[in-house]
């Protein structure tokens, strides 16, 4: 039997809703299609976001959305996207697919989008191909309500008040598709770009993020830490947040495997590369705390999860791949470093939302399906604003002799009203493991669990929608030390204990 050590007498950091921030690009059939069909489309719609998307993105608590890009941003100039729509600017979209862009999904649009979620919008600007005063004509657009020339523009536009924005990325990827650029470059654009991004409400202060490494690019965040806060007034914020990106493959960047069809091999690979972030995180939060010791920045993991082949007979700039439970273990055990991490960790924000990548929801015109990854989002969502607590599991490595990993995987938090939140899951692709939970000086009187198991290639499709999906969890015991339970092979739990 296991033994998980769980202590809420020993509080941690807050787990910032944020963390689970989702991350929405013109690419593939996330924009189009997938939330935004127009106001004119037969399917069910307010302001031409799809109801059944919003309402199931509402259901799982969606905190904060990324938005247009990724690689997009980088070449996207907001002008274009404002305005009547037959008026706007056509473009090609040279990074996803070679498809025309209407942009009749701009800024207002993407706001609206926001609203109708309940969450806090978080843009990426152009830095790679645009100009400073682009960018800060667009902050101004958005946040200003003084007498200006982008204020009337907007007020042209329709929308009378600014909008609330409560992140603003300077840049995207820029040591890649954002401009190729070394990090002694990027850093003083960073510096440039970011003073005219300009604070118009001392008290709703831009979160300004910087463009951030490449998985383990450890010269990247060193550099750009040093400069970005170097000669800088004590009192002055000009450096909020630093993006770190990181996707889990099969086979690296090539060949990256299917989706749905895999050995144990490559189960287990997966497994063991998604698990490679803590590290990631660590070593770049050591050096992080060089710059900052009182931890004032935060680690942004704005772009993270599993990237596979497309499906077949998919465009292959749409990134539109199925979603398994192996998937959804992936999802769990991240969110499960950032849990741990959260005293850096201030936000992350899965790739992507809708039919593309590891996608909470999958679209096929009117037809909608949630994937494993949407139930352990919504399992999980216990642990949002909550503190988190320390725990220990004893585990064995198991996997083959291509990647081992940990059989058992597990955080904790606390909420106000003192409701424990356990997370455990089981990356064994078949074995089921006893647990002996011992919670210290906590007496148990209520508890209730939810429960994400089957098959690891088993996902959802239009015809079998429901075939995975979080159900009531009932094999455990209340004792006199915590909780003993029997964990299923390839499962995820979710325990909310009183």
């Amino acid at each position: 039997m296991s033994k998980l050590v769980i202590n809420p007498l020993n509080r941690k950091s807050k787990i910032n809703r944020e963390i689970y921030g989702q991350f929405s690009e013109h690419l593939g059939r996330c924009i189009y299609e997938g939330l935004y069909v127009g106001e004119d489309s037969p399917i069910p719609n307010v302001n031409g976001m799809r109801t059944d998307v919003v309402e199931a993105l509402k259901a799982i608590k969606i905190p904060v959305l990324r938005w247009p890009g990724g690689c997009f941003a980088d070449e996207y100039h907001w002008k274009d996207g404002i305005g009547p729509k037959e008026n706007r600017k056509k473009m090609i979209n040279t990074h996803w697919g070679g498809v025309v862009e209407d942009n009749s999904f701009g800024t207002h649009e993407f706001m609206e989008l926001c609203r109708q979620l309940g969450c806090k919008a978080y843009i990426n600007g152009n830095l790679g191909s645009g100009s400073v005063q682009e960018m800060s004509e667009w902050v101004e657009y958005l946040t200003f309500d003084g007498l200006s020339p982008m204020t009337e523009l907007r007020k042209e536009n329709g929308r009378e008040e600014p909008w609330e924005v409560a992140y603003f990325g300077v840049g995207n990827e820029n040591w890649g598709c954002g401009g190729h650029m070394t990090p002694e470059h990027y850093a003083n654009e960073y510096r440039r770009y970011e003073t005219y991004c300009r604070n118009y409400h001392q008290d709703k202060q831009l979160y300004k993020i910087a463009c951030g490494p490449n998985e383990d690019d450890y010269n990247w965040t060193q550099t750009v830490m040093k400069i970005c806060t170097e000669n800088v007034p004590a009192n002055e914020k000009r450096l909020n947040g630093l993006s770190l990106h990181y996707y889990t493959t099969t086979n690296g960047f090539g060949d990256k495997g299917s989706a749905t069809e895999f050995t144990p091999d490559q189960y287990y690979t997966v497994l063991s590369r998604g698990l490679k972030i803590e590290e990631l995180i660590r070593r770049h939060s050591d050096i992080m705390n060089q710059y900052d010791p009182n931890k004032e920045i935060g680690l942004i993991v704005d772009e993270w999860g599993t990237w596979y082949d497309v499906e077949p007979g998919t465009n292959p700039g749409f990134l539109y791949q199925q979603n398994t439970m192996r998937d959804a273990l992936v999802a769990s055990t991240s969110l499960d470093i950032f849990h741990k991490h959260s005293d850096r960790v201030k936000m992350a924000n899965i790739a992507q939302m809708v039919n593309v990548l590891q996608a909470m929801i999958l679209t096929e015109g009117e037809k909608m399906i949630l994937t494993p990854t949407y139930h352990v989002f919504k399992m999980y969502s216990a642990h949002q604003d909550c503190t988190l607590i320390d725990s220990f599991m004893e585990t064995e490595e198991i996997g083959t002799d291509a990647a081992k990993v940990p059989n058992l995987h597990e955080s904790a938090s606390i909420a106000e009203d003192g409701t424990i939140n356990l997370s455990v899951s089981n990356l064994s692709a078949s074995e089921a493991y006893e647990v002996q939970s011992i919670l210290v000086e906590t007496k148990v009187s209520d508890v209730s669990a939810m429960i994400l198991t089957q098959e690891t290639a088993a996902h959802n499709t239009f015809e079998d929608p429901d075939h995975v999906c979080a159900k009531p969890f009932t094999d455990f015991k209340v004792t006199e030390k915590g909780i003993d339970f029997t964990i299923p092979a390839c499962s995820v739990v979710q325990f909310a204990i009183r």
